[in-house]
């Protein structure tokens, strides 16, 4: 597809590229939360399950949000599991019935794509004069900050 947006097909690449690592990541957090939703016990049992719901809906959004930007300048998202366990950088382990382990790793989950994101930013906009996609990235980013600080405020 030839798409002619003004930005140089070497810098819609990168920018796919960085997206599509990205959207990995949201699918293993996403993937994360759900589980987390079906295994938490304990107090609060209710308040977490919807919590988690909350959050893996808003994940979901967030997936075909990214998907359908990396198709907007030109290029596939990435949606095979093999694939996309290839591309995530977040761990998955063994999910922990017990709600303060479960708060707490999705946190630093959320936390560690917000600086990823806040770096994305800068290089979108400098490195590959994509202003579109830097913004786009801010959004993301601002959403995750809301769901770590949710979280955070479950913990501290």
């Amino acid at each position: 597809m030839k798409v002619n947006i003004g930005i140089s097909d070497k810098n819609r690449q990168a920018v796919a590229t960085e997206l599509n690592k990205l959207l990995a990541d949201e699918h293993v957090l996403y993937n994360k939360t759900r589980n987390y939703h079906w295994s938490v016990e304990g107090p609060s049992f209710m308040e977490f399950h919807k919590l988690y719901e909350a959050q893996y809906t808003e994940l979901a959004e967030m997936i075909d949000e990214i998907a359908e930007r990396i198709r907007t300048i030109g290029h596939f998202a990435e949606g095979r599991l093999k694939e996309i366990l290839k591309l995530a950088e977040l761990d998955e382990p063994a999910p922990p019935t017990d709600q303060t382990s479960q708060i707490r790793n999705l946190e630093g989950d959320h936390e560690i794509l917000i600086v990823r994101l806040r770096k994305l930013i800068g290089d979108f906009e400098d490195k590959y004069k994509d202003k579109g996609t830097a913004d786009f990235a801010t959004g993301i980013m601002k959403q995750h900050e809301k769901m770590a600080w949710m979280l955070r405020s479950y913990v501290r």
